[in-house]
């Protein structure tokens, strides 16, 4: 616990193209609760107007100097992260203020940014579902979970899209004040005081029933896909991974998707790993528990129809989707399966 006659400095560092959502959780959450608890400063690497993907600009006071008294960084996430590489200041900047002791957080698709500075490397760390892919293709150090809404690594947090974002603000309240303080700010927003850093984020797989749920998933698989190929000059891969989600009845195995990609077991396990992060094996299992996801959502079928559908017996869908998930694949239905039909 803090010494609490001093007051926690939090900045929040914004980008051009900053998702207000993101802003919206640390500002709101530190601003509201404020001194002598905390005390809140927004930044850029430039003061002045900053742009957001809502439509509408910000206009920031301070530049990184800001960072150079804080306590904790709180870095929201900005369009088109996944492509977007942030400056050598802003990178420097976060290292100089971790060495000093500050803690950085991440929320959504900032962890891009805390990624460049190779603070995460060797940690395991999370960002939105949709952009977990492309973060451990780009970032091959760092051990990418997409299935939590939030990691506290210590000096170094972050959490997943969006709401997730104020799951991670009240964990930072109640591990500075306590779960009084942040249960009585949760109250008084009315947002739920305690999801659990390990509650899976619940990545909505598609729109679809049956066949078309699962292209629907190959669909989106296959823009990651290309865009990791075109990078590493293995487009088979690209091609093969597309093939086996669209064959998730079927049991594959890894020589069977080598066989596709045209390249020997050897090659294709080591080019998969430099890839994605993970091995065929492993990354197979994942789409075939979105893709349950998806039928779940979107169908009547029962359980054990849902796990023939994506090549997986009933004991062995349960087991692997309440590890990614954090649900049994009945209890996911409940929650998430549309109220109006």
């Amino acid at each position: 616990m803090p010494d609490e006659s001093a007051v926690h400095r939090v900045v929040v560092l914004v980008t051009d193209g900053l998702v207000l959502m993101d802003m919206a959780a640390p500002v709101q959450m530190f601003g509201h609760i404020g001194p002598p608890r905390y005390s809140l400063t927004t930044c850029a690497e430039r003061p002045g107007l900053v742009t957001t993907c809502a439509g509408v600009s910000i206009h920031v006071e301070h530049g990184l100097d800001a960072l150079d008294d804080a306590d904790t960084v709180v870095i929201p996430g900005y369009h088109d992260a996944a492509r977007r590489t942030p400056s050598a200041a802003v990178v420097e900047a976060l290292i100089r203020a971790n060495r000093r002791g500050t803690r950085l957080v991440s929320i959504c698709v900032g962890a891009f940014t805390l990624a460049e500075t190779g603070l995460l490397d060797s940690r395991r760390a999370t960002t939105h579902w949709l952009d977990a892919d492309a973060m451990a293709t780009r970032y091959p150090r760092i051990e990418v979970d997409a299935s939590v809404l939030y990691v506290d690594d210590g000096d170094v947090l972050t959490s997943a899209g969006l709401a997730a974002g104020i799951d991670l603000c009240l964990h930072l309240v109640e591990r500075d004040h306590g779960g009084d303080v942040a249960r009585d700010f949760a109250r008084r927003t009315v947002v739920a005081f305690h999801r659990p850093g390990g509650q899976a984020q619940f990545m909505p797989p598609g729109n679809s029933l049956h066949d078309e749920a699962v292209d629907e998933i190959a669909r989106d698989r296959t823009r990651l896909e290309a865009q990791a190929s075109s990078s590493t000059g293995t487009p088979a891969l690209a091609a093969t991974t597309a093939w086996a989600v669209r064959n998730l009845d079927r049991t594959l195995t890894t020589r069977d998707l080598a066989d596709h990609a045209s390249m020997s077991l050897r090659t294709f396990n080591r080019r998969f790993v430099d890839t994605y992060g993970m091995g065929p094996g492993a990354w197979l299992t994942g789409q075939r528990v979105r893709a349950a996801a998806a039928l779940l959502e979107r169908t009547d079928d029962p359980v054990d129809q849902v796990a023939a559908a994506v090549g997986l017996g009933p004991e062995s869908l349960r087991t692997h989707f309440h590890k990614r998930m954090s649900l049994s694949p009945s209890a996911y239905r409940s929650n998430f399966r549309p109220r109006s039909h």
